[in-house]
């Protein structure tokens, strides 16, 4: 296969769009606050805030929340809403030891540098502190992966180099989080087939933007239809609805009162 010069963009967050087409997340994120049990009082980090959807709801709950993500769109959102919220690297989180809680949802999937996250995760809580998240996990939205990158490959582009997402397995991300020095007290893989509010190619323009960069922007539209059209047999309702087949990574996990320096070395 002759490979053809390209250079992928990475995904933009936009915050009108993501709010039209992907509200969905945040809604459907109410059981890993419920995993996180926040309590009145507690200073918590939102790894991956977004917009705030889900950080406003935590501040609801009379907890002290600073928000943090890479994109400085979704963080003007978030800002525009009352939210102490920052344009941070979650690979490069300045936290040290100043938080009982981490929050994250639909974030960390977006990251490939996985100890790096958890790493500063580590950091970021102080002894006796918890994380509380909700990821993809192996299968997600394969069907849709697998449709997409098809559709690269007869036109002769390995999408494989393009891939976004780290979608891990139960053991394999439980094994990072031990080896920070975290004690994982949850962990479980999710079936969760997850009706869309709109057509297919609005969630590919949503969230498959490095994969849609390297076709031509005149045949962007038609590329997306020919996913849709492969993935319209099984994802496709009766209705009119598509349903993403969404498989997600929920885990909660402990750092150790007075173990920091341990779980330092380690990680």
């Amino acid at each position: 296969m002759s490979e053809p010069d390209y250079t992928p963009v990475p995904q933009h967050w936009d915050p009108e769009r993501y709010a039209r087409n992907a509200r969905f997340v945040a809604q459907l994120g109410q059981p890993v606050v419920e995993l996180l049990d926040p309590v009145a009082g507690e200073r918590i980090l939102d790894l991956g805030c977004g917009d705030g959807a889900l950080t406003l709801a935590l501040a609801e709950r009379g907890v002290t929340v600073v928000g943090i993500d890479s994109s400085a769109e979704q963080i003007e959102a978030a800002v525009d809403s009352g939210l102490d919220a920052h344009v941070i690297d979650a690979t490069d989180m300045p936290y040290q030891e100043e938080f009982d809680a981490v929050f994250s949802n639909a974030a960390l999937h977006w990251i490939k540098n996985a100890d790096a996250v958890i790493a500063g995760m580590w950091r970021a809580l102080k002894p006796g502190g918890r994380v509380a998240a909700e990821m993809g996990g192996s299968g997600n939205v394969k069907q849709i992966r697998e449709a997409i990158l098809e559709a690269l490959r007869r036109r002769d582009i390995d999408g494989s180099r393009l891939d976004p997402w780290y979608f891990p397995t139960p053991d394999a991300y439980k094994a990072r989080l031990e080896n920070a020095g975290f004690i994982v007290t949850h962990i479980e893989l999710i079936e969760r087939p997850t009706p869309l509010p709109n057509e297919l190619q609005n969630w590919l323009d949503t969230f498959a933007e490095p994969f849609l960069s390297v076709v031509p922007e005149a045949e962007r539209p038609a590329f997306k239809d020919e996913v849709a059209e492969t993935l319209a047999p099984d994802l496709l309702q009766d209705d009119g609805t598509w349903v993403a087949d969404y498989v997600r990574l929920r885990f909660r996990a402990e750092k150790p009162a007075g173990d920091a320096e341990a779980g330092a070395a380690r990680a």
